[in-house]
């Protein structure tokens, strides 16, 4: 055996009181002892060892000098190499900026814009809503580039550029992929599934909105509407009421009703869990997506996995409530019924607990928050066009009398129709539309890069006065006199619903809802703007008023 012996030479000094001086010569073994007596260098470590140690920290610093790397051309080259490509075609955009790229001037600029409180007679609300598209389209035209972080981002507004994008019916425009906050808020439901899963929801969801199941939808609406217009004539004659919040609570009783079968005080925790959730939402919508940040327990975290907890028990109660009383009253006609008897059929398309769960999450905001939102843009704009409410008065009264209005009764409504459209396209509740280049492409004249998401601002092109006219940013319901595809020089101009695949799938259920509600509000009320409204609206996820909407109401018939 090698005999392994290291030679130790320890110089010190004795001093006067007889302390060691001079120098000692140790033989230490390899286990650490001298001259066979236990040794003070035992625990030092042998030279393989600090061999193996220099190895695995040299590999370390190689990985760590790696990763750098990678970040910071991430962070730096690439953004250049990007604008570059773009400006060589002609695409310019707001300068990017290390680390945050253009969202330090989106910040300032919403800032501002946050400040001011417009017209009543302005419905050019995109200085308050998107100040900085608009911006940006007035000094780099209507394609830009501009960068959320260091992603980049392609800004469309042009309706046959976004008709391209979304009738696309090769998954070459997939949607992007929703930061987590989102993803809690709306589940992965019919909206954000991709390929094969969507075309399995859309298969089971879709039966939901067949004409058959509108018109129980539609009497649903009705009944709903009767109960909180009654309490209005109990309550508020003559008075002000806030029908923001009211037209939010019809709509989850709607909601509830439609897609659970339930009530309002039934799916009010859903409401409001969602509402919180929300919250989360609007004060992360421009916070830069750190992978990995979303497993961290932090307070914020914690409090958003509560309300997901909570979002998830009262949907899956709910479901098993509906699945216990199967054998005596059926799935029932509701969205989750038909979801129930599509995944029990043996030739069903199989929906799993989550699935089924993250539908309703997702019909149940969707369909609740933008319905909620047209119908208070609608009251506002019939509250400052008093003609215009008199003239949709005559036509219900003419069309319906006082009776209770039903599917076929609604259909001949063309002026209330003209003015719903009218407000989708000024006070549309969603104002941008999101995709991504699913592989490198070409857009219009434009090479775009995989995986670039190409945002398209539909309030601007709802705006755009070369589509609409010289009156784009006036309330003129006659431009669809003739029809949606006739109203602008391009018929695919209004986008308040999407075009293409996956278009809403709720857009004819989200009119019928508002043609129902408008029009019992005119057999019984007249009504007029507060003077104590703003005129405020801004975006939070949908766009809505930030002060309410203040509404003073007349009954028009003594005794109701």
């Amino acid at each position: 055996m090698t005999d392994r012996r290291i030679q130790i030479n320890i110089t010190s000094e004795r001093s006067q009181d007889g302390s060691l001086c001079g120098t000692d010569r140790f033989v230490v073994d390899e286990t650490g002892r001298i001259g066979g007596q236990a040794s003070p260098f035992r625990a030092l470590p042998s030279a393989r060892l600090m061999s193996n140690l220099g190895l695995i920290l040299g590999s370390l610093l190689v990985v760590l000098i790696w990763y750098l790397w990678k970040g910071l051309k991430y962070l730096t080259w690439r953004p250049y190499v990007i604008t570059e490509a773009f400006r060589k075609q002609g695409v310019r955009g707001p300068a990017y900026r290390f680390w945050s790229g253009s969202l330090g001037e989106i910040r300032s600029i919403s800032k501002a814009a946050m400040e001011q409180i417009l017209d009543l007679k302005s419905h050019d609300i995109s200085t308050r809503v998107q100040p900085f598209y608009r911006k940006w389209m007035s000094e780099y035209g209507e394609t830009f580039l501009f960068w959320f972080g260091p992603e980049p981002r392609i800004c469309v507004c042009h309706p046959e550029l976004i008709k391209q994008v979304l009738a696309n019916e090769f998954g070459f425009y997939p949607k992007i992929d929703p930061p987590p906050n989102v993803a809690s808020l709306l589940g992965k439901g019919l909206i954000l599934v991709e390929g094969t899963e969507w075309v399995r929801h859309r298969r089971v969801v879709g039966p939901a909105f067949h004409k058959d199941k509108l018109k129980i939808l539609t009497k649903t609406t009705a009944e709903c509407a009767k109960a909180m217009l009654e309490g209005w004539e109990a309550e508020y004659q003559q008075k002000e009421i806030d029908v923001s919040a009211q037209f939010q609570e019809l709509a989850v009783d709607v909601i509830s009703q439609a897609t659970f079968g339930s009530s309002f005080t039934e799916g009010k925790e859903v409401f409001l869990a969602q509402k919180e959730l929300q919250k989360i939402v609007v004060a992360s919508h421009l916070s830069i997506n750190i992978p990995g940040v979303k497993y961290i327990p932090s307070r914020s975290n914690l409090y958003k996995w509560k309300l997901e907890k909570r979002v998830r028990s009262k949907h899956v109660s709910i479901i098993q409530a509906r699945l216990d009383s199967k054998e005596r009253c059926g799935y029932g006609n509701g969205l989750l019924g038909l979801m129930l008897e599509a995944c029990h059929k043996p030739e069903g398309q199989i929906l799993s607990m989550d699935a089924i769960v993250d539908e309703c999450k997702t019909f149940f905001f969707a369909g609740q928050e933008t319905t909620a939102q047209f119908l208070t843009w609608t009251m506002f704009l019939l509250s400052t066009n008093q003609n215009w409410q008199e003239k949709l008065r005559e036509e219900v009264l003419r069309e319906c009398g006082m009776q209770t209005p039903d599917a076929d009764r609604l259909r001949k409504l063309k002026l209330v129709t003209m003015v719903l459209l009218e407000t989708l396209r000024l006070y549309g509740p969603i104002d941008v539309l999101r995709r991504k280049a699913g592989k490198d492409l070409t857009l219009g004249k434009i090479n775009i890069p995989k995986d670039t998401e190409i945002v398209m601002p539909i309030m601007l092109t709802h705006r755009n006065k070369e589509i609409w006219g010289a009156d784009a940013d006036e309330f003129n319901p006659l431009r669809f006199e003739h029809g949606v595809t006739k109203a602008a020089t391009h018929p695919t101009a209004l986008l308040a619903f999407a075009v293409g695949p996956r278009a809403c799938i709720g857009q004819n259920f989200a009119m019928l809802e508002a043609k129902t509600v408008i029009t019992m509000i005119l057999q019984r009320f007249s009504f007029s703007l507060s003077s104590e409204y703003k005129h405020a609206p801004r975006r939070s996820i949908s766009v809505q008023p930030q002060y309410g909407l203040p509404i003073v109401i007349k009954p028009l018939r003594a005794g109701i």
